[in-house]
């Protein structure tokens, strides 16, 4: 039996439209039945953050940081043509009328298929970002678990 196929994605970025990349890239090789993990760090763990405020003991640093992140993957903004927030709500709309699925679909349907969605613990420490603010079904490490996946995948991905 073939040993199946691996890819990893780090998603760095937290614009909507790379993050939707990202997922569309994901299920599609799981679709194809790759073992896919997606190593969430910097901006790009915005994507995981839950919709809602949670309530977590912060510094001032951290919850400044807290604030000036877009929470959730359904408030990201486009990396071109954002237009003080008009642009992610004109592409939703384009999305709706194709009936594309939505980033927050995009990430359910990738948990349902079982890629690995890993939040980067060193980067989470510098955003003050905590575990209980992010979505339910994350994994939780460094860059040496990512580093393991990757030695392994013949797609590696940096978006």
């Amino acid at each position: 039996m073939a040993e199946q196929e691996k890819s990893t994605i780090v998603l760095f970025s937290g614009e909507l439209d790379k993050a939707i990349a990202a997922f569309i890239i994901a299920n599609g090789a799981a679709a194809y039945d790759h073992e896919v993990t997606i190593f969430f760090t910097f901006w790009g763990l915005n994507a995981l953050r839950k919709d809602e405020q949670i309530p977590a003991k912060k510094g001032f640093l951290e919850k400044l940081f807290g604030r000036m992140m877009p929470r959730g993957a359904d408030r990201l903004g486009l990396s071109r043509m954002n237009f003080a927030g008009l642009g992610p709500k004109m592409i939703k709309h384009v999305m709706k009328k194709h009936n594309a699925l939505t980033l927050p679909q995009l990430i359910e349907l990738a948990q349902e298929q079982g890629v690995k969605l890993v939040a980067c613990t060193m980067t989470m420490d510098l955003l003050g970002l905590r575990k209980e603010e992010l979505l339910d079904g994350v994994e939780y490490a460094g860059v040496a678990a990512y580093l393991g996946d990757a030695a392994d995948a013949k797609v590696n991905l940096f978006i």
